[in-house]
């Protein structure tokens, strides 16, 4: 029996991160993961001549040298800048919507954005300026709670933060009716709405807006080498640092001793010990099967019970063997939609038979993404329920997830103009079961628990001492207090190692 000072279940991001910050500040750590290779839905795989990005990571807070964002900070912290090389995004998002056949470009930068706007919709530029006013003022109002936690002072966020304090309970609906933002303004602006998982009725104007203003200020960026660079660099300094990982190593059971947790079991009957057990899968799958019931709180099993699973995911993988340029892909990140309303496009992805959906063309970020004179598509979705799982059986899962690819990538090629179908070399499906099967995660979904209603990101940083129902048991990533998202990934990680330091060891957690 092996003694550690943190068990992490998982080599997700936010559990490498975290991992990783221990590791450096001289904590015996282990990770186990089930699969044989570390970064969760954060890896790659290979299909003929092309290396596909299972999981593509847009880092919207990264900034750069002269102008570092939070991820920037925390890379350079870690010493992890120089082993990680990024690609700029272009260009924000190209929005198609079948409905009325119209599109929008939108650019990065705060200027350029608005006036791009304006072109679309005149009169929306004092409404644009008030909504990034806000989103700064949102960001900064959230880097501040969550410096102090339950030392939050009511009174700094009335007199620093004054317009916060007013929608900070409010829908990105909401507000923007409130600031006058025309309609068409207000709908190509969230177009986006997908990346959160929610419709804008009910999304957080807080969350939208700091992410939003972040992602248009400071633009985003790609690991060069797949997301699975940025795992695989993570893992190595973990090791490094004296960090120990263990692949193919399946957890069966949290273990107990005197009411607290003292190590995990594994199906192999292998026992490790550790004061602290850091989960980067689902409380769902914990309480349901790692941790005996007694041990498990009424509270706790309530609360897990009462939130909504996020988007399972649906993605398409394709090798083309022309280049993006002969193929007429013009640009990196499109969205392709029915209409602009995210209500009905949400509750349209209750059905397989969804019309929302984002492509990225990852070689008009990075040249170097594949073969010379080839490109890479990558479609992404979700479902709202588990509408594929309950029409899928051993007899014709890959004919209807072949249907369902096959309808979007029609829709696009009918949307655009652009034909892809005959320079397709490769094609992989990934299905809600192929991420539930390789992630652990319930029913597939790629955004941890839903955001929505008192379930937002910011009840969700009030709450989080709360929330720690079993001392000592943390859980990580999309089932963490900062939602799902590549940056808040690594964020939440980082927090998580920070507090356990601050507990034992007197570090501060702000730092």
């Amino acid at each position: 029996m092996t003694k550690y000072d943190a068990i992490f279940i998982g080599a997700n991001n936010s559990n490498l991160i975290a991992a990783l910050r221990l590791a450096k500040n001289g904590y015996k750590v282990l990770m186990l993961e089930k699969n044989h290779i570390p970064g969760g839905c954060s890896t790659s795989f290979i299909r003929g001549r092309f290396e596909f990005d299972a999981s593509l990571q847009e880092l919207y807070e990264y900034g750069s040298t002269e102008e570092p964002g939070l991820l920037y900070k925390l890379f350079q912290s870690l010493d992890l800048n120089d082993q990680i090389r990024f690609a700029d995004i272009p260009n924000a998002f190209h929005v198609y919507v079948s409905s009325n056949h119209e599109n929008y470009k939108l650019p990065f930068g705060l200027r350029n954005f608005i006036d791009k706007m304006e072109e679309y919709v005149s009169d929306s530029r004092e409404s644009l300026e008030k909504f990034f006013q806000l989103g700064l003022e949102c960001r900064n109002a959230l880097k501040y709670i969550g410096k102090h936690k339950a030392n939050t002072r009511y009174e700094v966020l009335l007199s620093d933060y004054p317009h916060f304090m007013k929608i900070a309970n409010l829908s990105v609906s909401t507000v923007l009716n409130a600031i006058n933002m025309p309609r068409k303004a207000q709908e190509i602006l969230a177009a986006n709405w997908s990346y959160f998982g929610s419709p804008i009725d009910t999304l957080s104007f807080v969350q939208f807006s700091s992410t939003f203003y972040s992602y248009i200020a400071r633009g985003t960026k790609i690991p060069r080498k797949t997301s699975f660079e940025i795992s695989l660099v993570l893992a190595e300094n973990i090791v490094d640092n004296g960090g120990y990982i263990k692949y193919l190593s399946t957890v069966e059971e949290i273990l107990f001793e005197n009411d607290k947790v003292s190590g995990v079991k594994l199906s192999n009957g292998d026992i490790y010990e550790a004061p602290y057990i850091i989960c980067g899968v689902s409380p769902n799958e914990v309480y349901g099967k790692m941790i005996p019931s007694k041990y498990i709180p009424k509270n706790a099993l309530k609360l897990t019970n009462s939130r909504v699973l996020g988007g399972r995911g649906f993605a398409i993988y394709l090798g083309l063997n022309q280049s993006a340029k002969e193929i007429g892909l013009n640009d990196y990140s499109y969205i392709i939609t029915n209409t602009l309303d995210s209500r009905k496009e949400y509750e349209k992805m209750g059905t397989t038979n969804v019309e929302h959906f984002r492509v990225s063309v990852i070689n008009n970020a990075n040249i170097a993404a594949s073969p010379k004179n080839t490109c890479i598509m990558q479609f992404s979705t979700f479902f709202t329920n588990d509408c594929f799982m309950k029409l899928a059986n051993p007899s014709n899962y890959y004919e209807l997830k072949e249907q369902i690819a096959n309808r979007l990538i029609t829709l696009f090629e009918d949307m655009t103009g652009i034909i892809i179908k005959p320079f397709i070399e490769e094609i992989e499906i990934s299905s809600p079961e192929t991420f539930a099967r390789y992630t652990n995660q319930p029913e597939g979904t790629i955004y941890g628990f839903k955001a929505t209603g008192l379930d937002n990101l910011l009840p969700r940083m009030i709450n989080e001492e709360n929330e720690q129902f079993i001392d000592n048991l943390k859980f990580n990533s999309g089932f963490g207090t900062y939602l799902s998202s590549y940056a808040t990934t690594y964020l939440t990680g980082n927090e998580l190692a920070m507090n356990i330091l601050a507990s034992r060891e007197g570090v501060d957690a702000n730092e």
